[in-house]
């Protein structure tokens, strides 16, 4: 409204126009009437006359301008006689004109047709310094009544564009639905529309698209279809984006006359998929009345608004469909959109012991993966819904992620072929952080998957809280205008609707490749679950709902009605369906077993097989490809001079270079080496996470950055040789959750690739505690899904203070499932069975040559297991913290457990002393025996691999210091740290409590760490005292 009214304050002050030629140029370039051109001599035209006409010219002529060429004048006085009187001319004149075809030139003179409004009205100012001619042509004076008409138009378009979902008739139970007549005075606040204003033509504004091929209407049909538009079943908020283009895009989808329209085949299909999605829930409720389900009763719409978006994206060449969803309605989609095989879903109800390994997980957070037929567009389609906790939301990022690798590894970079679908509650979608951190990636250059579809199954109820304690914003979807997403509320009640919005959903993902959200609003027939009671929170909504009728009922009355389809049609459609769960139930009590693998969400086709389930690959390196890797490393671009690298950046490049000259590495370089030689081999690198290119503590820098020219970068790992696979290393947004379970997604599509997540610092990590608790350390168990996902976790007690000293090592050990009192077997594979057998890997490297077996023996091994690495700061820089060429050559391998091989190692049977440790206090030790010149009295043994546990070493060792007393030194306090899980395997191991591994360390606190300097050093050098006392 603003930029409307000035424009026309800058058009109205115009000066007579004096200069004739001048202003003939503007007419030609503006297109205006041949009458004004006449007024100027720019053509001649005989006097306006009625004619009995010849038929229209050919379409070559009529496309002309009409400016120029032989017949422009002459349609233009067809016109203005057919404008007068259409009576007036040949009926093929009449017949043209009103179909649309021809567009009539502006005129500024004085308007002689009905309900127009001149132009010369508007502008006086513009004619006032014309000819005598013109002047007469144009003798209209200024209104501004006329002026404020055309505003207040176009400001009531948009107001109901801006406002319209504010009273769109999207509530199907009426509770929170607008009254019409509120509705219009909400919306056209600002206007006064006048009775007799209504039945005035206007002219549609370019904003718009109401009018279909029609340029003008009344202002009665104008609001007439606006409130059609965005005041019944739909209410859309788009204007909050910000790019123009997208804007009209979905004006001209919604506006367009007809958008809603289904033919009859359409309306057909809708009635069976309606009748499917309820049939199965109302068969589950016969079936089990008293069972936990989380039936979609009251929004049994969804289904059939997947099931479009399915269908529309595959016709767009959507490949691949990953989704995520909550519990509520998951059996229905397993049934109905992916067509898991009914009796497998049945045999879930009754209770049978599964054949295959893993403890299992109910039924409603179980996924699936269905390669079939879409009948709808003749396309495969492969379809995963990954499995899910009762963590709501948890599952978004690892969607995400999924998603991004099947676009990587189809080298689908513009996301055609792989998408993601997110269903959501509408309490959890607006209160859990997960999905705001997960919108937050769907821009980033390394995280997006480019647009996913955001599907609401909105309750309008949180289990028992109503939606007004549950969230402050107007709508549970407003996190989606933080991405700009367009957001589409529908009434769950009217399936024509539903279908318009599925369908432009896929075509906006397909066309502009960002999110966009459906806010499907229904109900929740029953309560939280099916054998709850809703109506002690709930009375009014509960007294409606028991009396509303399914939108099966109301959909099926409506095609009755309107001859589409029959009662008996569409009872049968419902017996049919009926029959088919029935024969479903019959073959799943003929079941004995159920199988787990049936519901595994990702499955790696052509991994395990043929392979030696305890056979691990070599993880040792030539050197010529070490020194390979290391010289690339330690130089910018190659062939580019002028690429301007950092002075300290160049001090740290020829470090490089002299340890390669060396044959030695620190921490940075044996990670170097770890991914260069992998990506040699053909196994694609990924390390994402908070400052990874860089790294925290400035020692990884695998990014280049040129110091004069912004966004000029090179990556050394990315170009070690012509054929290697893809190295991706990427910074990610502040979010530890989000990118996480990202990562963990990313990683479950391809067991071949290396995915590592390293926190800025490890304790941030107990910020994505949900995805380590539910998918990383239990998601084998519960799902049979395999994961090689990598956690760096900095860890290190060096006075940094409570939040940047403890990765909190104890929370990962104390879910890994090894039995403390449970001595496996000594044989050949012992360590290749107890990875098997663990459900992640948890280690403290106290070397770099460790560290690249550790990261490369991910891949080598025959199945994939999560790894936590507890990883050092200042180790990072230790002077004696490297490791020789020689530790990396082919037959070396990654020791669980070092060794004392000091003078301490020549008499064991005379060591009184024996202490254990892990990670960086080894070097507090080492410094401190040797200082006080004990390395012949006191061994140091190092555990590297602290889960699973070193049994078979730990009996070695303990058995060759069989004089000595045994101790844990940690400079965790005790009750975190690895003592209490190190201590009771010890026991096991040395055979019983008749000796004891005894404690030297912090004592008891409930903070990881002082925050003190002086404190810290005096903690330090106690616990250093004792270990070192004889």
């Amino acid at each position: 409204m603003y930029r409307t009214g000035k424009a026309v304050k800058s058009i109205l002050p115009l000066t007579p126009l004096l200069n004739t030629e001048r202003y003939s140029t503007w007419l030609v370039r503006n297109s205006l009437s041949p009458a004004l051109l006449r007024s100027v001599g720019a053509t001649s035209v005989s006097p306006l006359r009625g004619f009995s006409a010849t038929p229209p010219p050919p379409p070559t002529a009529t496309n002309e301008s009409y400016l120029s060429g032989t017949s422009g004048a002459y349609v233009e006085e067809m016109y203005e006689a057919w404008a007068y009187d259409p009576k007036s001319v040949h009926a093929s004149w009449d017949a043209y004109f009103r179909g649309g075809a021809y567009q009539a030139p502006p005129s500024l003179g004085s308007s002689t047709r009905p309900n127009e409004v001149s132009l010369s009205s508007m502008m006086p100012g513009l004619v006032g310094g014309m000819s005598e001619s013109m002047s007469a042509a144009g003798s209209g004076k200024a209104s501004s009544a006329v002026i404020d008409a055309h505003l207040a138009v176009q400001g009531t378009i948009r107001s109901y564009q801006v406002r319209g979902h504010l009273a769109a008739q999207i509530d199907p139970l009426g509770l929170n639905n607008m009254d019409r007549e509120q509705a219009k005075k909400m919306i056209i606040r600002s206007v006064t529309v006048d009775e007799k204003d209504l039945d005035t033509v206007f002219q549609l504004p370019k904003t718009t698209f109401i009018g279909g091929k029609e340029k003008s209407l009344t202002l009665r049909e104008i609001i007439n279809r606006l409130e059609n538009v965005y005041c019944k079943s739909i209410g859309a908020e788009y204007l909050h984006i910000n790019n123009l283009d997208q804007i009209n895009w979905i004006r001209q989808r919604l506006e367009t006359p007809g958008a809603l329209q289904l033919d009859t085949a359409e309306k057909r299909l809708l009635l069976a998929r309606i009748t499917r999605a309820i049939g199965f829930e109302n068969f589950l409720a016969k079936k089990w009345s008293s069972e936990k389900r989380f039936g979609l009763e009251g929004v049994e719409m969804l289904i059939p608004c997947m099931k479009q978006v399915i269908d529309k994206s595959t016709e767009l060449g959507v490949e691949c469909v990953v989704m995520g969803m909550p519990h509520r309605g998951r059996l229905n989609v397993l049934a109905n959109v992916c067509r898991k095989p009914l009796e497998q879903i049945l045999t879930q109800f009754h209770g049978l012991e599964a054949a295959d390994e893993g403890s299992g997980d109910v039924k409603y957070h179980l996924g699936t993966y269905i390669e079939r037929l879409n009948r709808a567009t003749n396309k495969n389609i492969r379809l995963s819904v990954v499995a899910n906790p009762s963590h709501l939301e948890a599952v978004n990022p690892i969607v995400e992620g999924k998603v991004r690798a099947e676009q990587f590894y189809r080298g689908d970079t513009e996301g055609k072929k792989a998408m993601s679908v997110l269903l959501h509650g509408d309490a959890a979608f607006a209160g859990q952080g997960v999905v705001y951190e997960t919108m937050g990636m769907s821009e980033l250059p390394d995280y997006t998957t480019k647009g996913t579809i955001h599907i609401v199954a909105n309750n309008q109820i949180g289990f028992t809280t109503d939606p007004r304690y549950s969230r402050s914003s107007p709508y549970c979807t407003d996190v989606g205008r933080v991405v700009n997403a367009p957001i589409f509320h529908v009434n769950a009640d009217d399936p024509e609707a539903v279908m318009l919005i599925s369908n432009i959903a896929a075509e906006w993902r397909a066309t502009w490749h960002r999110d966009v959200v459906i806010d499907l609003v229904g109900y929740r027939k029953a309560g939280h679950n099916e054998i709850d009671e809703p109506m002690f929170t709930q009375p009014i909504m509960y007294s409606i709902i028991k009396k509303h009728p399914n939108v099966l009922d109301i959909y099926s009355k409506k095609l009755i009605a309107e001859g589409v389809s029959t009662k008996e049609e569409t009872q049968a459609v419902v017996d049919k369906y009926e029959r088919i769960c029935e024969e479903a139930f019959k073959k799943a009590a003929e079941e004995t077993q159920i199988f787990h693998k049936h519901w595994l969400d990702s499955p790696w086709s052509g991994f395990f097989e043929g392979k030696d389930p305890l056979k691990v690959g070599d993880t040792g390196v030539h050197e010529e490809t070490l020194i390979h890797i290391g010289r690339r490393f330690a130089q910018g671009p190659p062939n580019a001079p002028d690429f301007k690298i950092h002075r300290a950046m160049e001090r740290i490049l020829r470090a490089r270079n002299e340890m390669v000259d060396n044959r030695q590495i620190d921490w940075a370089m044996a990670e170097a080496f770890a991914f260069g030689s992998l990506l040699k081999e053909g196994v694609h690198v990924r390390l994402s996470g908070q400052d990874v290119e860089r790294g925290t503590f400035s020692h990884r820098h695998h990014v280049l950055h040129h110091q004069t020219r912004d966004k000029s970068t090179y990556k050394p790992l990315a170009n070690l040789y012509p054929d290697q696979a893809p190295y991706s290393v990427c910074n990610s947004s502040l979010s530890e959750y989000g990118v996480l379970g990202f990562e963990l997604g990313y990683s479950m599509t391809n067991p071949n690739a290396l995915v590592l997540w390293e926190g800025q610092f490890g304790d941030f990590a107990n910020t994505a505690q949900c995805i380590i608790d539910q998918f990383i350390a239990s998601g084998q168990s519960k799902w049979v899904r395999q994961s090689g996902l990598v956690m760096l976790l900095p860890h290190g007690m060096e006075g940094m203070g409570p939040e940047h000293s403890s990765a909190r090592p104890e929370r990962f050990l104390q879910m890994c499932s090894d039995d403390p009192e449970y001595f496996p077997p000594e044989e050949e594979e012992f360590a290749v069975k107890q990875l098997s057998h663990i459900n992640m890997i948890v280690a403290n490297c106290s070397n770099p040559g460790n560290y690249f077996h550790l990261l490369r023996r991910q891949i080598a091994l025959p199945f994939r297991k999560p790894l936590i690495v507890m990883t050092p700061k200042s180790l990072l820089r230790h002077p004696e913290c490297k490791s020789s060429f020689d530790q990396l050559q082919p037959g070396t391998e990654f020791q669980r457990m070092i060794t004392e091989t000091g003078p301490a190692s020549t008499r064991p049977a005379d060591i009184t002393k024996v202490l254990f440790c892990t990670g960086k206090v080894y070097y507090d030790l080492i410094k401190e025996r040797r200082e006080r010149g004990l390395e012949d009295k006191i061994a140091i043994h190092t555990i590297e691999q602290i889960s699973p546990f070193p049994f078979d070493i730990m009996k070695k060792v303990t058995e060759q210091y069989s004089n000595a007393e045994l101790f844990w030194v940690q400079e965790e306090h005790k009750n975190m740290g690895a003592w209490s899980y190190v201590q009771p395997r010890t026991q096991t191991a040395v055979g019983g409590y008749h000796r004891l591994l005894q404690y030297i360390g912090r004592d008891c606190a409930p903070s990881p760490a002082t925050g003190s300097k002086a404190a810290h050093k005096k903690e330090l050098t106690a616990f250093l005292d004792r270990a070192m006392a004889l």
